[in-house]
């Protein structure tokens, strides 16, 4: 199977780029339950051009990280494994199998209550987690597993976006929302003319991003519009689209994920935490994930390929779809967005924040061991 240096890119860049998570996470939590901890929380509620460190970051620097996302999905769409629906229809499946499952046994335990509106979060894969774990198990893992979670999260990422655009959009501001579609408008045509210069875009792309703000419709979802209106091409390295996706790799992976697990996985672990773990909205978080995702991921992969709907690639079998599907169970960046967004309650927020670590750390570990376990054996059988 043929794997694109941009893919090859991508994929290293996670890896490096999940570590440096991690550590920002680990000084996150450690500084927020320190002597520094009412600091910490105060410098990112620090006023700035009438908002808070916090918003920006959750509401400007994000908006460049779904750019990243859209970017990515553009170019599998276009040129990567989503471009053939034959071979896109195995990791779609797989998603929707993840989505329905999770959904479901969240709103088993929170339909009805103040919490249900939190059924997005279970739902989340974080692409730089799921993709820096699997990496770690070094050339033993197929190439075909590579692009299969790749893919899997692309389209995750997807209906994440999908859904806050649809569930978590409260009040509709319609002509700030015409602008900013008449702007995209505007930089799509501008697009199909060719025409490849950025600056264009990225000043239309700002005042499209201050009119969605002023929307109601999450502003993050400029990123997303942004990608789709530059011009592909041929995808070659001199396309706009190329130039941009390979700058930001680094700059998502090294800078704009690192500042929002800073900035919002500051937990301060207070009162009974065993408490915490029971209440239903954590048992939804917890079991969706957890056990949700990968079970959705293959049990409707596994039925997709009986009635012949798609294909298990031939360096795969159902194990390695198994343990790969455990890695689909981090949620972590993306479950906290849309925590934020979900919930107004502080408490409610917090629990939600410490349930995804918990969560995220114990899918993480499990899908290493199972992987590594599975992977170890066939390249043992396999004579290598």
């Amino acid at each position: 199977m043929k794997v694109t240096k941009l893919f090859t890119d991508f994929f290293n860049s996670e890896k490096a780029g999940g570590l440096v998570l991690i550590t920002c996470t680990i000084i996150s939590l450690i500084l927020a339950n320190s002597n520094f901890g009412t600091n910490y929380h105060d410098f990112f509620q620090t006023q700035f051009a009438g908002h808070s460190f916090e918003h920006w970051i959750n509401e400007g620097l994000m908006t460049i990280f779904f750019l990243h996302i859209g970017l990515e999905l553009e170019r599998e769409i276009y040129q990567g494994e989503l471009s053939n629906i034959k071979d896109a229809m195995l990791p779609i499946f797989g998603a929707l199998g993840g989505i329905i499952i999770s959904a479901g046994i969240f709103l088993l335990f929170n339909y009805g209550t103040l919490t249900q509106s939190g059924v997005g979060i279970p739902m989340a894969t974080d692409i730089a987690f799921a993709l820096g774990i699997l990496s770690l198990l070094g050339n033993r893992v197929p190439t075909s597993l590579k692009v299969f979670l790749t893919a899997l999260v692309v389209i995750d990422d997807l209906r994440a976006i999908i859904i806050i655009a649809i569930f978590y959009t409260k009040t509709l501001l319609w002509t700030n929302l015409f602008i900013a579609f008449g702007i995209w408008l505007l930089l799509f045509i501008i697009g199909k003319l060719k025409v490849r210069n950025l600056i264009p875009y990225l000043i239309g792309g700002v005042a499209m991003w201050y009119f969605m703000l002023h929307s109601g419709v999450h502003a993050t979802i400029t990123g997303i519009l942004l990608a789709f209106a530059l011009p592909f091409g041929n995808g070659s390295k001199k396309s706009t689209s190329y130039i941009l996706q390979h700058f930001l790799h680094k700059l998502v992976a090294f800078i704009i994920l690192p500042i929002f697990a800073l900035a919002n996985t500051a937990i301060v672990f207070s009162g009974d935490i065993s408490q915490t773990l029971i209440e239903n909205n954590s048992l939804g978080i917890a079991l969706g994930l957890i056990i949700g995702k990968p079970l959705g991921i293959f049990l409707l992969t596994f039925l997709a390929v009986t009635f012949g709907l798609c294909k298990l690639p031939t360096d795969l079998n159902w194990k390695s779809i198994f343990g790969v599907g455990l890695l689909g169970r981090i949620g972590f960046t993306m479950s906290i967005f849309i925590t934020l967004l979900a919930f107004d309650n502080e408490t409610i927020i917090n629990n939600s924040k410490l349930i995804i670590l918990i969560s995220s750390l114990i899918a993480g570990l499990l899908g290493f061991f199972v992987l590594n376990g599975i992977l170890s054996k066939k390249y043992i059988d396999d004579g290598q």
